[in-house]
C-alpha cells in the first residue's frame, strides 16, 4: 500500500515561466499610470487636493498647478516623506497645489494663516511641527506684494499641507503644468 504525501501531483514549475508571469503582472499594473501621464492625466492621492484625476490644460488661467519644488524645499519635503518617488530632477514626485495669489496680489503670512487681498484662507495656519512631531519653520510672517513672474500656492483642503506657508512664493518658471479637475471624490 502506498500513501500519497501532501505534495503528490505537484509539478515542478519552470523559473522562466514564473519570471515571465511576474513581468507581465508588473507591466499590467504600471502601464495604466504611464499611459495616463502620457495623455496628460495626473492622479492625486495626496490630501492637499480632492482625491481623483486631473487633466493637464493649456489654459494658463487654471488655478491648479504641478511643479517640482526648488532646493532646499524640494529635498526637505522628499527627505521627510511629503513627496514620493517621482520624475522631478531630485528624484521625487512633483507637487500639485492651488494657486492662491498672482502678480499684484497682497499676501499676508501670519500665525493665523495666509491672507490674500484681505481674505484669510481656511486651513492655512502654519504649524510649528509636522504630523510626526518634527519641527517646521514657516515662511517669515509679514505682508508681501506678489512680484511679476511669481505665484503663491496653498491648500485650504488640508491644514498639514506643505505649501507657500513654508516655502513662500514660487517662480512661474518651475510650473510643469496647469491642471483642471477631471474626476474627483
Amino acid at each position: 500500500m502506498t500513501i500519497a504525501g501532501p505534495f503528490e501531483g505537484v509539478q515542478k514549475v519552470d523559473r522562466r515561466s514564473i519570471r515571465r508571469g511576474v513581468s507581465i503582472a508588473a507591466f499590467a499594473f504600471t502601464a495604466p499610470f504611464f499611459i495616463a501621464g502620457a495623455v496628460g492625466i495626473r492622479i492625486n492621492a495626496s490630501t492637499s487636493l480632492p482625491l481623483g484625476l486631473y487633466k493637464e490644460t493649456t489654459d494658463f488661467r487654471a488655478t491648479l498647478i504641478e511643479f517640482c519644488p526648488q532646493a532646499p524645499y524640494g529635498g526637505f519635503a522628499a527627505g521627510r516623506g511629503y513627496r514620493s518617488v517621482g520624475n522631478c530632477p531630485d528624484g521625487a514626485a512633483p507637487l500639485m497645489k492651488p494657486v492662491v495669489a498672482k502678480a499684484g496680489d497682497i499676501v499676508d503670512v501670519s500665525s493665523l494663516g495666509i491672507t490674500v487681498n484681505g481674505v484669510l484662507l481656511p486651513n492655512t495656519a502654519p504649524r510649528d511641527k509636522d504630523s510626526k512631531g518634527r519641527p517646521m519653520r514657516p515662511w517669515p510672517f509679514g505682508q508681501y506684494r506678489v512680484q511679476q513672474g511669481f505665484v503663491w500656492v496653498a491648500s485650504s483642503y488640508n491644514p498639514w499641507s506643505f505649501d507657500s506657508r513654508y516655502f513662500g512664493p514660487l517662480p512661474i518658471s518651475i510650473i510643469r503644468g496647469y491642471l483642471k479637475p477631471l474626476l474627483t471624490l
